[in-house]
């Protein structure tokens, strides 16, 4: 990949956006200082154009480099030229916590957690052992996470003989490993020589490491065609099988666009597979040092891998049964086993599924009986009863993951059945933060019916068909349909705004068609996981917020309770006053709380 950008750059010297790009490859290639003659030659021809980054990428090539003292300046101005980029924070932190400056560490990682929950990342995309240790001890010096070890700070100049080595006691956990193999690549085969080789292979490993960047897994091992990612370890998540899998889709498209246009395109192969492993004490010394590990969860992602076509992703009944219905599966026939085993049972992952609500595909249709909620859903049930008469509702519930938020407000409908109403359900994702109005988009898509093979005129009817039950005007149609990235049509034309006064005017139509399904009949409207919510579906649902005082909703709001900004709506406590004798304050739903207010009584 470096030789293929210095190609590119020799043929147009004067493209700053390669001479950037040149210097992240210097910089984990293990090259700061040329990593840095880069970022400045981007810099120089485009001073406008990325300067947060280009002073991050500088900031980054001083610290492998070890000149902290250079490093500190470069990153603070990257810092402030885009304060929501966490990358420079935690470069920032390594180097306070290296020059004995831990109080000045800790306080860049506190502006770092109102950014972002992950501190350390996996550093697998550091291809050098000694930066990678470099940062990574930086940063859990800075925490206080060392663990059976105390980082000692490298002085600037001292000698580097060998990255230090930290003591791990081994231990047991679950993890889901996806191991991955780029296959069509064959020097001497269908025209693919060793330069060819060697640009496939460089680039399939740059596709692993930012899948699993992007989705929080660890890259353990990669050698030559072949790299096994670890999802939950070092750091287990909430999601890791499901993770996985969206890493893999987005592996094997990734890796499909690498040499799209060549005869012999290069494709790849996924397995993963989840079981319980034990994570011990690093074995081997330098460029083979790894973590010892004992289980069989790699060993069965790497004969689903064997098994798998090109350009698919096999998984095993574990994973299978982690990620539900969150994607569509296709079972494949099984893997015979020696010993007398059972046959291990085997799908290919399709796609994501349409599915509409995350709690309902992780947990199937049948739900378990609710028991002991009986004042919580009569605080709904009342609530309720004055939206229907035309006095708006807004009830925010807090609570822990798995604690039963979405199992309330299905309580809640259960009651509801026999009532004549509308039910309107939003749902945020981990995976759609940056999505503007994703909620909304998923809403009015699973509302109108639209399918996967669906064409844009087909959906267009039916998008038609949902809105008409509101009477909207033409014009909020066409700036429904082009949120959805519908054509406009000739019947309803698209006007002419600039992005700005578009966005108004969507906001304002998805406000028109609240309003005007609310003119033919109460509606319950639920919008889970708020701690996901997109801040441009945050200002939306504050305009509905506003409106809905006099309209007959009852607007169920479900978040988390380590986010205090979602509990703080402009507007809800105001309206919560003037309609409810009760205020409108975040309902605490848990367990702890439960047994307070039962003591209280």
């Amino acid at each position: 990949m470096i030789a293929l950008v210095d190609r590119a750059l020799s043929l147009s010297p004067n493209f700053a956006r390669g001479w950037h790009v040149g210097g992240i490859l210097r910089l984990f290639a293990g090259q700061p200082d040329l990593a840095i003659e880069r970022a400045e030659t981007a810099l120089r021809l485009s001073p406008r154009a990325r300067v947060g980054t280009s002073l991050s990428l500088i900031g980054h090539a001083h610290f492998f480099a070890q000149r902290f003292d250079e490093a500190v300046p470069k990153l603070l101005l990257a810092i402030q030229e885009d304060p929501s980029f966490p990358v420079p924070y935690r470069y920032l932190a390594a180097c306070y916590a290296h020059m004995g400056r831990l109080a000045e560490a800790q306080e860049i990682l506190a502006r770092l957690r109102t950014i972002t929950s992950v501190v350390i990342p996996d550093a697998g995309y550091i291809r050098n052992s000694e930066h990678r240790e470099l940062f990574l001890s930086g940063l859990r010096l800075a925490t206080g996470a060392e663990t059976g070890a105390t980082a000692i700070p490298l002085a600037v100049g001292a000698p580097r003989d060998a990255p230090v080595v930290h003591s791990y006691e081994a231990e047991r956990r679950q993890i889901t490993a996806l191991s991955c193999e780029l296959v069509g690549a064959a020097a001497g085969g269908d025209g693919v020589d060793l330069e060819d080789l060697r640009e496939a292979v460089g680039g399939f490993h740059r596709c692993v490491s930012e899948a699993a960047d992007r989705h929080q897994g660890f890259v353990y091992r990669d050698l030559g065609n072949s790299a096994l990612v670890l999802f939950g370890y070092p750091e287990a998540h909430e999601h890791d099988a499901e993770q996985a899998v969206r890493a893999g889709l987005e592996l094997c498209a990734a890796v499909r666009a690498l040499r799209s246009d060549a005869g012999a395109p290069v494709r790849c192969r996924v397995g993963i597979a989840t079981g319980m492993v034990i994570v011990g004490e690093p074995v081997g010394t330098g460029a083979t040092r790894g973590e010892g590990m004992v289980g069989d969860a790699p060993n069965l992602a790497a004969r689903l891998l064997l098994s798998a076509q090109a350009d698919t992703v096999a998984i095993e009944a574990s994973t299978r049964r982690l990620i539900g219905n969150l994607f569509d599966c296709r079972e494949l026939g099984s893997i015979e086993t020696a010993g007398g085993n059972e046959p291990i049972r085997r799908w290919q992952v399709l796609g994501e599924s349409s599915v509409e609500s995350r709690f309902e595909a992780l947990r199937g249709p049948a739900l378990s009986p609710l028991v002991g909620r009986d004042e919580e859903i009569d605080l709904l049930l009342r609530r309720w009863a004055r939206a229907r008469a035309g006095q708006g509702q807004i009830v925010l519930v807090s609570g822990e993951p798995g604690i039963g938020k979405s199992r309330l407000t299905a309580a809640l409908e259960e009651q509801l059945q026999a009532e004549p109403h509308l039910r309107l359900r939003y749902f945020c994702s981990p995976y759609h933060q940056d999505s503007a109005l994703f909620p909304f988009i998923d809403q009015l898509g699973h509302a109108a019916g639209f399918a996967r093979n669906d064409m844009p005129a087909a959906r267009l009817e039916k998008l038609e068909a949902v809105l008409a039950r509101a009477a909207p005007p033409d014009e909020d149609v066409a700036l429904l349909g082009d949120l959805l990235s519908l054509a406009a049509s000739e019947r309803h034309p698209l006007p002419n705004l600039s992005p700005q006064r578009k966005k108004e005017r969507t906001l304002e139509a998805l406000v028109r068609q609240l309003e005007g399904l609310g003119s033919r009949q109460p509606i319950v409207m639920v919008f889970e996981d708020a701690h996901w919510i997109d801040p441009t579906s945050r200002e939306l649902l504050d305009l509905m917020i506003e409106r809905i005082r006099s309209m007959p909703v009852l607007l169920i709001v479900t978040f988390r309770p380590e986010v205090p900004a979602a509990l703080d709506w402009p507007g809800a406590g105001q309206h919560a006053g003037a309609q409810s004798a009760e205020p409108a304050r975040p309902y605490r739903f848990g367990r702890a709380d439960r047994r307070r207010q039962k003591a209280a009584r």
